[in-house]
């Protein structure tokens, strides 16, 4: 009997051992599985990684282990996961809007000048190891740059001359630029604010000046008329009935019109008998 008993414990013991078997075999298969899809998954994401695309008006400079290798682009490429990373540089126009700024030009004059820089980055590599952020890097060079310039000139030169000025902007600006990698192309001024005085005062100076030329001009004016009467004058004493043909025109536009005055010509031979001519007086 104790032989039966031993037999089906052996018995039941050698199934459990299969079910055991099969249980971990089971478990080993799930985990392997689930290792296996992580490890996919990591793999595509590194290979996405190494994946780069930039656009037509952008480079990618790339660093390798933090050494600068170069700029790549435009279009598709690919880097090396985890040893080299990539920063995009936008190679287009920026138009930089200067705000007003409080200006004493070399008169002692205040005013607000604002201005506008068009600039574009010409070497992207330089742009982005020579200087940390170039666009604020070059804000603050143009900023500075036309409240130096615009205090060493005079506030009439501001007003009148803006192309000389401009284009020394545009020069100081793109000299200090250019280690950079950065090309400034122009810089343009856009609007001159003066206080309430001295618009005022400059309002009566250009009336004044206004008034001045007026009466130059009156005055020369009255100048080539006498020369041209005194000419007319000349001509009328050398001919001899030649005053009497313009006394007769005279007559004849001051009776065109209705008008109460009568006038009663004298010839010129009756003022010689009398005496009044010319040689006698």
């Amino acid at each position: 009997m104790y032989f039966i008993y031993i037999k089906k414990f052996l018995r039941v013991c050698y199934h459990s051992q299969i079910f055991i078997s099969h249980k971990i075999h089971f478990l080993l298969g799930d985990i392997m599985e689930q290792y296996v899809i992580l490890i996919v998954i990591v793999v595509l994401f590194v290979l996405a990684s190494a994946v780069k695309i930039v656009q037509e008006y952008e480079r990618g400079v790339i660093f390798r282990l933090g050494r600068l290798v170069g700029a790549r682009g435009p279009g598709l490429f690919f880097i090396i996961p985890i040893l080299e990373t990539m920063r995009k540089v936008d190679l287009r126009t920026v138009v930089l809007d200067i705000p007003p700024q409080e200006v004493i030009t070399r008169d002692n004059v205040t005013a607000r000048v604002n201005a506008v820089v068009y600039y574009r980055v010409m070497d992207p590599s330089k742009a982005e190891v020579q200087v940390e952020h170039y666009p604020t890097a070059t804000a603050q060079m143009a900023l500075t740059t036309l409240r130096g310039v615009v205090g060493q000139v005079e506030l009439d030169a501001v007003l009148s001359e803006r192309d000389k000025i401009n284009k020394q902007l545009q020069e100081i600006i793109d000299d200090a630029t250019d280690p950079w990698g950065i090309k400034v192309s122009a810089v343009e001024i856009k609007d001159v604010e003066l206080p309430e005085s001295m618009q005022r005062a400059m309002a009566s100076q250009a009336e004044a000046e206004r008034n001045r030329r007026a009466r130059v001009i009156n005055a020369e004016g009255e100048l080539q008329a006498s020369i041209k009467l005194a000419d007319a004058a000349r001509v009328l004493n050398e001919q001899q009935g030649a005053l009497y043909v313009r006394t007769l025109q005279t007559i004849k536009d001051a009776t065109e019109e209705k008008a109460t005055t009568v006038v009663i010509p004298l010839p010129i031979e009756i003022m010689g008998a009398l005496g009044l001519n010319k040689e006698n007086k």
